[in-house]
């Protein structure tokens, strides 16, 4: 009964703190995408207004943890405000992703991937920009939707918190297929200066503070082992002279 109040209190927690502004801010920022694209084609308008959000949410997951280690905080397998950006980062994406497939080939997605008989290719899979930034795409859907799955408690508890975090390592190359996708699309667009500065600085903020989480993360454990090695050496010294 205790172990049951306190999961209640925890959603309601976690819906108080996390949900409901995550919701609001992906909104606004959809919102203000849509605003923005110059296009009247909704459908076009609202794939690009999501696309922006779901990648700004997916680069602050892989912003938490480094900042927690450069801060010297707690850096849990789990963290609740980690999992939840992660899940509005999956919504968001999902989301673009259904949108996405009409914007080209309105009622014939399959053309996103194969060449259409006009084009006249002999090997029909697409094999150019736009075949690899579908492609890119069409893998990361699939990765995010994995990862939306088993970003909960149950699946915690039955993989194990080693498992668990093994798998939802999976979100690095989750933003490497993003990236691959968004840059593919920003030059068969020909976007505009401030969208592709919005691109180069999500990938370049989660690049440089991911490296640099790393680093620091391995000073620090160079640092206990040596503490470590030290004080055994005091310890074996300490013996040797009271023998």
């Amino acid at each position: 009964m205790a172990d049951y109040r306190r999961t209640q209190t925890r959603l309601r927690n976690r819906l108080r703190t996390h949900h409901l502004p995550l919701f609001a801010a992906s909104a606004l920022a959809v919102a203000a995408f849509y605003w923005l694209h110059p296009s009247s084609d909704w459908v076009m308008r609202t794939s690009f207004a999501t696309a922006y959000p779901a990648l700004i949410l997916l680069v602050v997951t892989l912003l938490i943890g480094p900042w927690n280690v450069l801060r010297k905080n707690r850096n849990p397998i789990s963290s609740d405000l980690r999992r939840d950006v992660g899940i509005w980062a999956a919504v968001v994406g999902i989301l673009h992703s259904a949108i996405g497939q009409n914007v080209h080939f309105r009622g014939r997605p399959w053309y996103y991937y194969i060449y259409s008989p006009p084009e006249h290719h002999r090997f029909p899979i697409r094999h150019d920009l736009f075949g690899f930034s579908n492609y890119t795409a069409l893998v990361g859907f699939l990765l995010l939707v994995a990862l939306l799955a088993t970003s909960n408690d149950i699946c915690l508890r039955r993989l194990g918190a080693r498992r668990w975090k093994q798998f939802q390592r999976w979100n690095y190359a989750l933003f490497a297929l993003v990236a691959a996708h968004g840059i593919g699309y920003l030059l068969i667009e020909k976007q505009q200066i401030p969208f592709v500065t919005t691109v180069g600085v999500c990938i370049a903020a989660a690049l440089a503070l991911q490296i640099a989480g790393f680093v620091a993360r391995r000073n620090q454990t160079g640092k206990r082992d040596l503490q470590a090695a030290i004080a055994a050496d005091f310890r074996g010294s300490s013996a040797t002279d009271g023998s």
